[in-house]
């Protein structure tokens, strides 16, 4: 990356048109924020502690708890400290490293969230084979795929993003480092940056979108042939909460990034929904729909509640 330009700093204007809103959206976002890392955190842990949930399953489940904890970490503390009334100020260095893990982190996601597709694809469609075709050195490949692919992906668009000189206006209308927020700030023409953006992103979203449609289409299939209703109910609940956070998280990137006309509010409403709000989002799904990940937080609460009672009975 070539350090050419003359800015050394972004000033973030925040979310569209919420002028005069900014202790409103403090309050709002230091619940969600805290609740988000407190809700995954427990997930991880129950996962961790409980050798009935060491499956490929509560593997995949445990990555996406620590990316829900890190994704969301990549956006929020910047925007609590500039809501709170302190300065909007990014550096232009600070400005590049969250725009590559915001995408490292989101990209990594959505290739997770395909390989969790294909998991339950094959817990459902080949169950007998499902421990020989699921071993633990085939699960880590997939996951450290997914990481490569997000790297990958992230580092094409920083580069392609900050290549260009930034040398005027340093106003980014936006409430973090986006490229479709920084590159009308660029003092070259940004538009081959932004087809490259553009296609790399819709691309991605796209092949993993229809891997995830490829493996429940046959989910689909082999819960139809099931012959009794509690086998289909089954099956179906193993993967409903999936497909729920799935279209919590696929749904912002189609309408952001392939609406015709951009709509600066509309992008950032539908970029938090994204960013804060599905991480947490994430955990109540897979937290009250599991009765796996339930059971383990009962019982590790219980031994929480035994061990502060039995110190206070010591004191």
């Amino acid at each position: 990356m070539r350090n050419h330009t003359e800015l050394s700093e972004f000033i973030l204007l925040g979310i569209p048109q919420t002028e005069g809103l900014e202790t409103v959206l403090l309050v709002i976002f230091s619940f969600i924020y805290p609740l988000t890392l407190l809700g995954n955190l427990l997930i991880l842990v129950a996962i961790v502690s409980s050798s009935t949930l060491h499956t490929p399953m509560y593997f995949f489940l445990g990555l996406l708890s620590i990316l829900d904890m890190l994704f969301p970490s990549v956006l929020c503390p910047k925007m609590l400290f500039y809501l709170s009334g302190q300065s909007r100020a990014i550096s232009y260095k600070g400005c590049a490293v969250q725009l590559f893990f915001y995408h490292f982190l989101g990209s990594t996601e959505g290739c997770l969230y395909s390989v969790m597709a294909y998991d339950r694809f094959v817990a459902i469609c080949h169950p007998l084979r499902y421990k020989l075709i699921m071993g633990p050195g085939v699960c880590v490949g997939l996951v450290m795929a997914a990481w490569l692919v997000g790297c990958l992906q992230a580092t094409i668009l920083t580069s392609f993003t900050f290549e260009l000189p930034y040398c005027g206006p340093n106003r980014v209308d936006h409430f973090f480092c986006d490229i479709p927020a920084v590159l009308p700030l660029a003092c070259a023409d940004s538009s081959f940056a932004q087809g490259v953006a553009s296609t790399s992103v819709g691309f991605l979203a796209l092949m993993l979108w229809l891997s995830i449609c490829a493996s429940y289409t046959r989910i689909g299939i082999a819960i139809l042939r099931i012959c009794s209703a509690e086998g289909r109910q089954k099956a179906f609940s193993t993967c409903s909460a999936h497909l729920t956070a799935i279209l919590c998280a696929f749904g912002p990137i189609i309408i952001v990034y392939l609406q015709p006309t951009p709509n600066p509010l509309l992008d950032a409403m539908v970029q938090l929904l994204n960013n804060t709000v599905s991480p947490m989002l994430n955990s109540l799904i897979y937290s009250l729909r599991n009765k796996e990940v339930k059971s383990s937080l009962k019982r590790i609460f219980h031994n929480v509640v035994l061990l502060f009672c039995t110190k206070l009975r010591v004191l």
